[in-house]
């Protein structure tokens, strides 16, 4: 490599290289994006890449062109491990030579996440970080309930290291802590720079293909919440983890945005814990309403997050805004969608929310997209507007209309098992919404309109 160095601008999204500084990228799109980075003209080949993975290969043949119906399914390796919320997300367990990378917000419990899958499970696993020391390390792990006595710690930087580190140790598992740490020997740039982060990510992904090692990658997130780095390192990867939740609440959420080997419709819900991430297996009566029931305001929506049904708790205060401009505030759900119901509620109900300050929570700090939260939305709004409770053992799933219609929402039986199931007495549907169901076989009463002002009268007349 030669030492001759020049300034190029980088965008910082996708990694597009401008010999001058550029507001939009012209690659993805961005604004704001480039960065002023320093290029070294170096020798970097194939061949100096495959240097540092050399000898790791699980068998000395080659890919050849194969027909696709010669094509054998069914031979994924894949390994279940004792969380059981990490092997639905994964779809089912972890794919051998799959890289895993997990992001989310300082403090949620990413690297937690990661100790813990290597404590808990008896595997051999090589757990790698560039930002704490083993002390560190082990003062954490001691909150954890251990059982692998196969955990190893190793603090580097340098891929070349690490990789040849698990080489020798041939773990079923190495965990890197994090991705924004490392540095590649071939690249003349500080950790975290765009080709950095690139290359270091390549060169795990291949180690990862080539010794059937499972490499997870946690990744810091920028302030806009995504995995800071270039995008091609979303690509790159088989499986992208997305760890939410507000760090002032206990609960928390690990999303699949990307799977090669499953399903990206399923999540997992975890409770932390002074111990460290407990998994949550019936998340419905963690967001269920807690102390006096008899309050107006409240109403309980069963929604849908992927695949798993759940009943979560929603919370409005009406009041008269004394402040002048009234105020619109939602935790939890989309503002513009509260705007848009409101907006249906003053023109086609007739209800006057124009003078009232208006504040929307959804319980337990989560944060819902499902269109079938509307329902439950307007009849909390409802209930604090004339301030009278609604009925315990009664919830909502449908989604609402510009013109104020009860519209269907999908895997509406699931819905209505999960309300029977925890012993709800009610649940309001949209009447277009039965078509080809058995209602008779459940429990809870299915009252179905078709109407927001229909939904008043049932509630309140």
């Amino acid at each position: 490599m030669s030492s001759k160095a020049k300034k190029v601008y980088e965008c910082s999204s996708c990694g597009y290289e401008s010999p001058t500084w550029e507001g939009k990228c012209p690659s993805c799109k961005s604004w704001n994006s480039f960065l002023e980075v320093q290029k070294f003209k170096e020798k970097k080949t194939d061949a100096a890449r495959t240097a540092i993975i050399k000898g790791y290969q699980r068998d000395g043949n080659k890919s050849v062109p194969i027909l696709i119906q010669e094509v054998e399914t069914g031979t994924t390796t894949r390994f279940v491990t004792q969380d059981e919320e990490l092997n639905r997300v994964l779809g089912g367990g972890i794919v051998s030579g799959s890289v895993v990378l997990v992001g989310g917000q300082p403090g949620v419990g990413k690297s937690t996440l990661l100790l813990q899958l290597a404590l808990q499970n008896k595997l051999g696993v090589l757990y790698v970080s560039g930002e704490e020391s083993e002390e560190q390390i082990k003062l954490r792990a001691n909150r954890i309930k251990t059982g692998n006595k196969d955990c190893y710690l190793y603090t580097d930087v340098s891929t070349d290291s690490i990789i040849k580190e698990a080489s020798k140790i041939k773990p079923q598992i190495l965990i890197i802590d994090s991705i924004q740490t490392l540095s590649s020997p071939i690249v003349d740039s500080i950790p975290g720079s765009i080709s950095q982060i690139r290359e270091c990510a390549y060169e795990l992904q291949r180690f990862a293909k080539e010794s059937g090692i499972t490499v997870f990658i946690i990744g810091h997130i920028t302030k806009d919440g995504n995995i800071a780095g270039p995008k091609i390192l979303e690509h790159i990867v088989d499986t992208v983890l997305q760890f939410e939740g507000d760090v002032n609440y206990a609960y928390r959420v690990l999303r699949t945005t990307k799977n090669r080997f499953g399903s990206t419709d399923e999540i997992g819900i975890y409770e932390m814990i002074s111990s460290g991430l407990r998994t949550v297996s019936n998340p419905s009566e963690l967001f269920l309403r807690q102390g006096d029931h008899s309050l107006s305001g409240s109403a309980i929506s069963a929604t849908l997050e992927g695949l798993r049904p759940m009943l979560i708790e929603v919370q409005a205060l009406v009041s008269t805004a004394v402040y002048g401009t009234p105020q619109r505030s939602s935790t939890g759900f989309d503002l513009r969608r509260l705007s848009m119901l409101l907006a249906v509620l003053e023109k086609r109900g007739g209800f006057a929310f124009g003078h009232n300050d208006i504040f929307l929570n959804i319980a337990g700090g989560i944060k819902v997209n499902d269109p079938s939260m509307d329902l439950s939305i307007i009849a909390a709004l409802l209930s604090s507007l004339e301030d009278s409770p609604i009925e315990e053992g009664i919830c909502f799933a449908g989604e609402v209309g510009l013109s104020g219609e009860i519209r269907s929402v999908n895997k509406l039986e699931q819905r209505i098992q999960e309300a029977d199931r925890l012993g709800f007495k009610r649940i309001f549907i949209s009447k277009y919404n039965t078509k080809g169901m058995d209602l008779g076989k459940y429990d809870i009463e299915i009252s179905k309109i078709g109407k927001v002002e229909e939904l008043y009268n049932e509630l309140f007349v």
